[in-house]
């Protein structure tokens, strides 16, 4: 069911049977934001694995806006950041028994989780292909996502990674591995951007994908 944050942010709230959910799983959704995609996996997440999950918009106000238009559009990354943190908290006060709220994203928004993950307000984090060292426009000096990795409260990270994405070249990748040993990398050597999260997309690779979600649902339990 869609919501609204105390920011006014819109988001995609799913809770489990029951309502309480064993952990918290806040989702960062890609440059296109808010969509029935989303609605549907934070309704499988919630749904399979007993998760209260709050999918939030990246770009409020903006929704209308074209990809090409998003993907030339200068974010505003503190924001971005500050929405995740209080949909967390959110769910933390009202929806999760444990207390434990992990965040997940995916392209955009794998760059946002990492950037989230340094927070220390979050027990987890899974980024699917983020971009590590962000375009330009994305790009903010003091907070990008190697920045936001290397701070002491950052939480337990794990990067899914296409060994074929141009966003995540083979020199990101190793400087991601090198950010320390809370940061744990799962590559797919001929994955591209984006081939897990939307099977309508031609880089989408099922088996890849099943894996990657193995992995990632087994970091979360």
């Amino acid at each position: 069911m869609r919501v609204e944050l105390a920011s006014g942010t819109a988001a995609e709230l799913a809770l489990p049977p029951g309502g309480e959910g064993l952990r918290g799983v806040v989702i960062a959704p890609d440059a296109m934001g808010l969509r029935p995609l989303f609605d549907d996996m934070a309704a499988r997440l919630a749904g399979d694995h007993g998760w209260a999950v709050c999918a939030v918009e990246p770009f409020p106000g903006q929704e209308s806006l074209k990809l090409e238009q998003r993907q030339a559009a200068r974010i505003d990354a503190r924001r971005l950041t500050a929405d995740l943190v209080l949909a967390a908290e959110e769910l933390r006060e009202r929806w999760v028994r444990t207390g434990r709220v992990a965040v997940i994203g995916f392209c955009m928004g794998g760059m946002n989780v990492y950037r989230a993950a340094g927070t220390g307000r979050f027990d987890r984090a899974v980024s699917f292909y983020g971009m590590i060292r962000p375009p330009e426009p994305w790009s903010v000096p003091g907070d990008d996502p190697l920045e936001a990795l290397a701070r002491p409260e950052c939480c337990p990270v794990l990067a899914i990674c296409g060994g074929a994405d141009h966003f995540t070249p083979a020199a990101d990748i190793e400087a991601l591995r090198d950010a320390g040993a809370h940061v744990t990398v799962r590559l797919y050597p001929q994955a591209q951007h984006g081939f897990v999260h939307d099977p309508a997309r031609p880089a989408h690779r099922p088996d890849d994908a099943a894996d990657a979600w193995r992995w990632a649902v087994e970091f979360l339990a």
